[in-house]
């Protein structure tokens, strides 16, 4: 599997966070994260993330937390309807996949497989699903692995 070495800067972001077993539920709250971003004209040209922040083969199903994110700019004012935080950047494998369910869960079996392969040690942060301009429309996201 390909991947490109990357270095993510800090993002400040907005999100809508989800709590419970993993699966089409998250699609829900990104539809929800979108809805919000393109009434406040922050869709058109954007940079999401989808954020497993739980390893579901540790912690229990319905606890594991998923969110939605979307990256703003400096100067944006965030209403209640969305939460604020910062994604810390650093060094990424980044893997251009399908997005479809199949493929993603292909690629999380091979991701691990890579990393071994190459000798990169995974960081102590999220995986992350990254969506930017037309990968928002078109069938396909990057998985960016954290890495040491």
């Amino acid at each position: 599997m390909k991947f490109e070495v990357e270095t993510l800067p800090n993002y400040r972001i907005a999100y809508v966070r989800r709590v419970g077993p993993y699966g089409p539920a998250n699609f829900e709250v990104m539809e929800k994260l979108k809805k919000w971003a393109k009434e406040k004209n922050l869709l058109e040209s954007a940079t999401l993330f989808a954020i497993p922040q739980d390893n579901p083969e540790t912690t229990l199903p319905e606890n594991c937390r998923f969110d939605a994110s979307i990256v703003l700019p400096d100067d944006y004012q965030v209403d209640d309807s969305v939460l604020e935080g910062e994604l810390s950047g650093g060094k990424y494998l980044v893997y251009e996949v399908k997005h479809t369910a199949d493929e993603i869960q292909k690629a999380y079996t091979e991701i691990f497989q890579s990393l071994q392969r190459n000798g990169y040690e995974m960081d102590n942060k999220p995986i992350m699903e990254k969506y930017i301009g037309d990968m928002i429309n078109t069938p396909y996201c990057e998985i960016c692995v954290p890495v040491k």
